[in-house]
C-alpha cells in the first residue's frame, strides 16, 4: 500500500494537572498537585521516553516491514502537554526517526504547546529542531471561562504565546478554542473569537465544550449555556469566522487557504497512521489475500499507563496493548464517519482504495439520500449536501 499516505502520531501523555474536561490519555505531571506554570519533565524521564518511542517504533516495524517503504507525510505530537518535553528531547527523536524513515520533503510537523511562559522559551528550540507547526490550547482569553476550564495560564501568557510563535518562526500555527463554557455568554464567545482573529493564526479549532465519561466534568456536571443560547453561538461565531476568510473545512476547524490541517486531513481520508507513545493509536493497511477486498486494515494501540509504557523498555517488550482488524461491515462507517467531517467530502474513487470494497455496494443508501436532499449531486465525490451537513449525526445513523 505504498501509495496509501502514512503519517505519525506520538503521544506525550504528561500535564501540569489533569483538566477537569479532559478524556485524553493525560496524566499530571507532578503527584503533589503542584500546578505550577514552570513545570517541565525531568531529563532523565525524557531521556528514557524518548528511548522508548523509538523502540516503540522498531516494534512496529517489526510487525508492518512494508511501512519502513512509505515516506512521513505529517507528524503530530499530542498529548497531554507536549511542550513540556525540551527540544533537545525532539531533537534526540528526531535523529532515531530519520535513522528509521524518511520524511516527505514537505512534511507537516505538528506540536501541541502549552500557552504558559516556560513553552514560550522553548518555541525557536521546537523549530531548530524541525517542527514547522505549533498547536496551542488556548480554549478561552477570559479569566473566568479559564478557571471554570482548570487551565494553569492566562489570557494575556495566550496572546503573548501567539506572538512568541511568530517571532521564533512558526508561519503556521492553530489556536485552539472553546465555546459553550460554563458562564459563557454570546458576547464572551464572540470575543473569544475576536481576540484570536486578532492574533492572525493561520489556523483555528473552534468547537463546543462537551461532557465527556471519566472526566471530572462529568462526575460533577458544571452549568453550561442552555441549547438555544449555544445555537446563537454557533451561527454567530461560524459567520464571524468566514467573513474574516477562515473557511470551515471541517466540523470543528477553519482555516486561511492553504493552511487545512494536512495531519487531520489523512485521518478524515482514511489514511494510516502509527501510533506511538502511551495510548496512542495507529491504522495501517497491507494488501492481504484473504481479507475483504484482499486489504487488511488493522488498528493498534499502545499501553496507557507512562510507567507500565517505561516499564516495556528496560523488559525489551512489545509496547502494543491490542489490535484488531477492521472488518467488512464496519469499514463503510468508519470511513464515513470520518470521511463525512469534511464539508467537500473525499474523492468516490478513494473509497475502494481505502476499503478494498465497491462503491456499488452503498449506492441504493447514496440514492436514498440525494432523494432527500442530504447528500451531493456530484457522481465524483462523496459527501454530504449542505442541508446533510446541518443534518450530519442523521446522515451517519444511515450507515450504521
Amino acid at each position: 500500500m505504498s501509495s496509501l499516505p502514512l503519517a505519525l502520531y506520538v503521544h506525550l501523555p504528561w500535564c501540569v494537572r489533569k483538566c477537569p474536561y479532559c478524556d485524553f490519555n493525560s496524566h499530571a505531571l507532578d503527584s503533589t498537585g503542584e500546578t505550577s506554570s514552570k513545570a517541565q519533565l525531568d531529563a532523565a524521564t525524557e531521556k528514557q521516553y524518548v528511548q522508548a518511542l523509538l523502540a516503540d517504533l522498531d516494534h512496529e516495524l517489526r510487525a508492518w516491514p512494508e511501512v519502513a517503504e512509505r515516506p512521513l507525510v505529517s507528524i503530530f505530537f499530542g498529548g497531554g502537554t507536549p511542550s513540556l518535553m525540551s527540544p533537545a528531547g525532539y531533537q534526540a527523536f528526531f535523529a532515531g526517526l530519520g535513522q528509521r524513515l524518511a520524511l516527505q520533503d514537505d512534511c507537516e510537523i505538528t506540536l501541541e504547546a502549552n500557552p504558559g511562559t516556560v513553552e514560550q522559551s522553548r518555541f525557536e528550540g521546537y523549530r531548530q529542531a524541525g517542527i514547522n507547526r505549533l498547536s496551542m490550547g488556548v480554549q478561552s482569553f477570559a479569566t473566568e471561562q479559564l478557571q471554570a476550564l482548570g487551565r494553569i495560564h492566562s489570557g494575556e501568557e495566550a496572546i503573548l504565546a501567539a506572538e512568541a510563535a511568530r517571532q521564533a518562526g512558526f508561519d503556521n500555527f492553530n489556536l485552539d478554542l472553546m465555546h459553550g463554557l460554563p458562564g459563557q455568554t454570546p458576547e464572551l464567545a464572540l470575543a473569544d473569537l475576536q481576540q484570536a482573529l486578532a492574533l492572525k493564526p493561520q489556523h483555528i479549532s473552534w468547537y463546543q465544550l462537551t461532557l465527556e465519561p471519566n472526566t471530572e466534568f462529568f462526575r460533577r456536571p458544571p452549568r453550561l449555556p442552555d441549547e438555544e443560547v449555544l445555537v446563537d453561538i454557533q451561527d454567530a461565531g461560524a459567520a464571524l469566522l468566514a467573513e474574516a476568510g477562515y473557511a470551515n473545512y471541517e466540523v470543528s476547524a477553519y482555516a486561511q487557504p492553504g493552511y487545512q490541517a494536512r495531519h487531520n486531513l489523512n485521518y478524515w481520508q482514511f489514511g494510516d497512521y502509527l501510533g506511538l507513545g502511551a495510548g496512542a493509536h495507529g491504522k495501517l493497511t497491507r494488501q492481504q489475500a484473504d481479507q475483504p477486498g484482499g486489504l487488511l486494515i488493522e488498528r493498534r494501540w499502545k499501553t496507557r499507563q507512562p510507567q507500565a509504557y517505561l516499564s516495556r523498555l528496560l523488559e525489551g517488550r512489545d509496547f502494543l496493548a491490542g489490535s484488531e482488524s477492521v472488518t467488512q461491515d464496519q469499514r463503510p462507517v468508519e470511513f464515513m464517519m470520518n470521511a463525512l467531517r469534511l464539508r467537500e467530502g473525499v474523492a468516490a474513487e478513494i473509497y475502494n482504495q481505502r476499503t478494498g470494497l465497491p462503491l456499488t455496494d452503498l449506492q441504493p443508501l447514496l440514492d436514498k439520500l440525494r432523494q432527500q436532499g442530504l447528500w451531493t449531486d456530484q457522481q465524483d465525490r462523496l459527501a454530504c449536501s449542505e442541508l446533510g451537513w446541518r443534518w450530519l449525526n442523521k446522515v451517519l445513523e444511515e450507515f450504521l
